[in-house]
């Protein structure tokens, strides 16, 4: 089944509690996704740029947060992928200034473009899920559902961007089953309606 847990549980800590402890740490804490991928693969985290352009109109699927941003809006999707696996996928929405100011080199990861000058950044991870998609099974090689979180970046109190990230079942070779000793998913948040992401720019 696919779900997304409550607001108030993710920032309450108690999202995730049946998550393995590696797993809570990639999907809740508050550090570099593209630093852990490096650090669990032995290989730099290379970015395959899908699309990046306007979006005036977020699809309902987009995460709340987004509709705190101001228009007009740019979406940016990519994969993530280390050597010749592919362990994530991700988009993010910015407002357009932002983009451009933030996101000069389009092909590096976000976290690549927003350190280069050293500045401080805060991370708040907003929201934890399960999703599916065929064309994510068809990417990551394996059946979903896949994992997922979507955090924001903040500067100076202002949001900068929201971000969705969607995790490949590959990263169980390091970090063993996300769910471990066939515990269910049943009861870590509440059920939502089932939502499959999409890819179209």
């Amino acid at each position: 089944m696919l779900w997304r847990a409550s607001p108030k549980d993710v920032l309450s800590a108690r999202a995730g509690s049946q998550l393995a402890g590696g797993w809570k740490l990639l999907l809740l804490g508050d550090g570099s996704p593209t630093r852990h991928l490096e650090l669990l693969s032995g290989e730099a985290v290379e970015v395959e740029l899908i699309a990046m352009a306007p979006d005036p109109h977020p699809a309902l699927e987009a995460p709340f947060e987004v509709r705190e941003l101001v228009s007009p809006l740019l979406r940016r999707q990519v994969w993530l992928c280390c050597g010749a696996q592919t362990l994530g996928w991700a988009e993010s929405w910015w407002t357009l200034d932002e983009a451009h100011h933030h996101l000069p080199d389009h092909r590096q990861p976000i976290w690549r473009n927003l350190t280069a000058g050293r500045a401080e950044l805060f991370r708040e991870v907003d929201g934890l899920a399960q999703v599916n998609s065929p064309w994510l099974q068809d990417r990551f090689g394996h059946p979903g559902p896949f994992w997922s979180r979507h955090y924001r970046f903040f500067r100076q109190g202002k949001a900068l961007t929201v971000i969705r990230e969607v995790f490949s079942p590959a990263l169980e070779q390091w970090l063993g089953s996300a769910v471990p000793n066939g515990s269910s998913t049943k009861g870590l948040q509440d059920q939502e309606q089932d939502a499959q992401i999409s890819n179209k720019a």
